[in-house]
C-alpha cells in the first residue's frame, strides 16, 4: 500500500494548503501593488496614466506592459481587484511558470489589440485586458486538458464570470473593449499552447 505522504514528508492536504497560501499572499501583493500605484497615480493627479498605451503611436507600445499597473480612478480600480485576484489565484494555483506565460501572452495580445483597434489620441489602462486572459484561459484550459479539477474550476469560473464575457464587444464609453477582446484571445492561445493535447 503506497504511503499518503509526500516526500518532503508533509500530507498532500497540508502541501496543497501551504499552495493556496502562497499564492494567495503572491496575488494580494500584485493587488496591494495596484492600489499604492493608484494612491501615488492620485497625488500627482493622473500623470502616471500618461504610461499607459498611446494607442496607434509606435512610442506609445512600451505601455502595453504598464497598462495594467494602472487604473483610471478608484471606481476603475475596485470594479477590477475582485476578478483580479481570484482569476489569478487561479491560475497561479496551476503552476508559476503557466501563470508567467498566460499572463505576458494576454498582456501582449491584449496591449497590441488595444493599440491597434483604438482609434488615434487615447491612452489605454487597467487589467481588464489580463483578467479577460486569466478568465479564458481557465475556461480553455478545462477544455483541453479534461482533467477533472480544471474541468470543474472552469465551469466555476463559467459560472461566476462567464458575464463578463460580452465585454468583447464594443459597448460602454470610456470601456476599452479591444484590450477586452485582446487579453480573451490571449488567454485561448496562452491555454493552447500550455495545454494541447499532443
Amino acid at each position: 500500500m503506497s504511503s499518503s505522504i509526500s516526500p518532503a514528508g508533509q500530507s498532500p492536504v497540508r502541501t496543497g494548503a501551504a499552495n493556496i497560501v502562497r499564492s494567495a499572499f503572491v496575488m494580494g501583493g500584485l493587488l496591494a501593488l495596484l492600489w499604492v500605484l493608484e494612491g501615488f497615480d492620485s497625488l500627482l493627479g493622473g500623470q502616471l496614466d500618461g504610461y499607459g498605451i498611446h494607442a496607434q503611436e509606435l512610442d506609445g507600445l512600451p505601455g502595453i506592459f504598464a497598462a495594467p499597473l494602472l487604473h483610471g480612478g478608484w471606481t476603475h480600480l475596485i470594479s477590477n481587484s475582485v476578478p483580479f485576484f481570484v482569476l489569478g489565484l487561479l491560475v497561479l494555483l496551476g503552476g508559476v511558470a503557466r501563470w508567467i506565460w498566460s499572463s505576458l501572452i494576454s498582456i501582449v495580445t491584449s496591449g497590441l489589440a488595444a493599440w491597434l483597434l483604438t482609434p488615434v489620441n487615447t491612452v489605454i489602462i487597467g487589467a481588464s485586458g489580463l483578467i479577460f486572459g486569466w478568465l479564458t484561459y481557465l475556461l480553455a484550459r478545462g477544455l483541453w486538458s479534461r482533467k477533472p479539477g480544471q474541468v470543474v474550476i472552469a465551469a466555476a469560473v463559467l459560472l461566476f464570470y462567464g458575464g463578463l464575457i460580452v465585454g468583447v464587444l464594443p459597448g460602454a464609453a470610456g470601456v476599452s473593449w479591444q484590450a477586452h477582446l485582446g487579453g480573451a484571445v490571449g488567454g485561448v492561445l496562452a491555454a493552447w499552447l500550455l495545454h494541447r493535447r499532443r
